[in-house]
């Protein structure tokens, strides 16, 4: 039997990114992604879920109301 490590990857609004770096804490990858996509600062984090040999995440929309 092999033993291999899971890859990390993460999603926002259809886009998936590979892991930028394996050491890196899910929220670390969270800050790095926000200076692109600043809404995922405040998104809600869901997963990992495993599909195939990946742990996905997702980061959802803060959905809220104004004012």
């Amino acid at each position: 039997m092999t033993v291999k490590p899971m890859r990390r990857v993460f999603e926002y609004a259809g886009v998936r990114f590979e892991d930028p770096n394996s050491a890196m804490s899910v929220e670390q990858v969270r800050g790095l992604l926000a200076t692109q996509y600043p809404e995922i600062a405040t998104a809600a984090l869901t997963g990992p879920e495993t599909v195939g040999d990946k742990c996905v995440y997702r980061f959802d929309r803060a959905i809220g109301t104004k004012g």
